[in-house]
């Protein structure tokens, strides 16, 4: 099976397993829906796109020209996609398009533990997680792209079930598709092409006010989020795990995703409609973005910093970039829309933030952590002192103390 790419950017694509100074971040990158064709199985297709007049108005949408009124829309966007191990990254590029009354905004994140299986392709050996993350993201960009109008609000409950159904169709076809080797293993645990997926639509509600609403859709523990200039990181999305807890919890313990997009298995899409006001950041992220730092306030730091450090958008992302392969443990995908302000504007905008997260939670939580590591420390030289004192006298006593045993070759 060979990894198809979805409709084009208008931005240079952004490449997936490769480092991160080769990776493209984009600065207004609008893009070029196409329009979907009728499900032949009844799918929910979205409304009816005519030529002409409907045509134009659709691709306006997504046009980088200015509206006569403010605020417009994204006016910044980056994404990346980093590989632990180079050309076999089991996350897939991220979707990242812009327009001045729509936005979209997802990462899908392939299950090699649950996905390990390897099939054989054109492009060589390739797990299931590769191939399903990838599948996925082009079947799912396809169908938002026909889904989404300025002039229609998006059925939510109606998009999810369409999405599953489109997703499980293809993931089902691709399987029939690969001579799959023969394992006798059974578990719950193992699944065919399984990937999560994050995604975040956004439609223009009212312009002159900067309303928008932001229709979420996912299934497994990738996250979307929205970061606000006063208020900070929100996640919108939860994570699907068998053993859910907080952000927080979720770090600490390995639970097993209990949702998760796949070939075999039943899945669903969930979705949560939340209404924004610019100016605002949209997030899209896989687990190795916030799954391998201290604690959830540190990815909002993390974010925020490299915004305030940057000076301009690809910079930004670099930094990000940067941050993220020095802690993470796994590939990591990203994708960064900003509505309402440009870069230099949200620089301004999330300083308050940034210190305030510096200041209150991070330097009281980094001391306290450098503290118990000075400790442990301590406790292990400590150990260690006593292991070898413990060992010099035991030999000074052991003389006495086996004094009637004699030696070992009497015994």
């Amino acid at each position: 099976m060979t990894e198809e790419k979805g409709p084009e950017f208008a931005a240079p694509p952004i490449a997936a397993d490769v480092a991160a100074a080769d990776v493209e971040s984009v600065d207004r990158t609008p893009g070029q829906p196409t329009d979907g064709a009728e499900d032949p199985e009844g799918g929910y297709g979205g409304p009816a796109v005519p030529s002409g007049a409907a045509d134009a108005r659709r691709a306006a949408a997504w046009a980088s020209q200015e509206l006569d009124v403010p605020p417009t829309g994204p006016t910044l966007s980056f994404g990346f996609n980093l590989a632990k191990v180079p050309g076999h990254g089991e996350d897939s590029d991220p979707i990242l398009r812009d327009g001045r009354e729509l936005g979209l905004v997802a990462v899908f994140d392939g299950m090699g533990g649950a996905g390990g299986t390897i099939y054989e392709t054109p492009d060589g050996p390739r797990t299931g997680a590769y191939l399903a993350s990838r599948l996925a993201r082009d079947v799912v960009e396809e169908r938002m792209l026909a889904l989404l109008d300025p002039e229609w609000n998006l059925d939510g409950p109606a998009t999810s079930r369409e999405l599953q159904r489109s997703v499980k169709r293809a993931l089902a076809d691709a399987l029939a598709g690969l001579n799959a080797p023969k394992s006798g293993l059974r578990s719950r645990l193992l699944r065919a092409l399984p990937t999560t997926m994050a995604l975040m639509a956004l439609q223009r509600l009212e312009p002159r006010k900067g309303r928008w609403a932001g229709h979420v859709f996912w299934s497994g523990d990738s996250r979307v989020y929205v970061f606000d200039p006063t208020t900070g990181a929100h996640q919108v999305t939860r994570d699907d795990l068998r053993d859910a807890g907080d952000a927080l919890v979720n770090l600490r313990q390995d639970s097993v995703v209990s949702n998760a997009m796949s070939a075999d298995t039943d899945f669903v899409v969930n979705h949560r409609k939340v209404e924004l006001t610019a100016p605002f950041l949209a997030v899209a992220a896989t687990d190795g973005c916030f799954g391998y730092v201290r604690t959830p306030i540190h990815f909002e730091h993390l974010v925020l910093t490299a915004l305030q450090e940057s000076t301009d958008t690809g910079s930004w992302s670099r930094i990000v970039q940067q941050r993220i392969s020095a802690v993470t443990g796994d590939d990591a995908a990203m994708a960064v829309l900003g509505v309402g302000a440009d870069h230099g504007e949200f620089r301004r905008l999330f300083a308050t933030r940034a210190a305030e997260l510096e200041q209150r939670f991070v330097v009281p939580l980094d001391e306290l952590e450098a503290e118990v590591g000075r400790a442990e420390q301590a406790v292990a030289e400590a150990r260690s002192r006593h292991a070898t004192v413990q060992t010099s006298l035991w030999g000074q006593y052991k003389t006495g103390y086996e004094r009637y045993l004699g030696n070992e070759e009497e015994r």
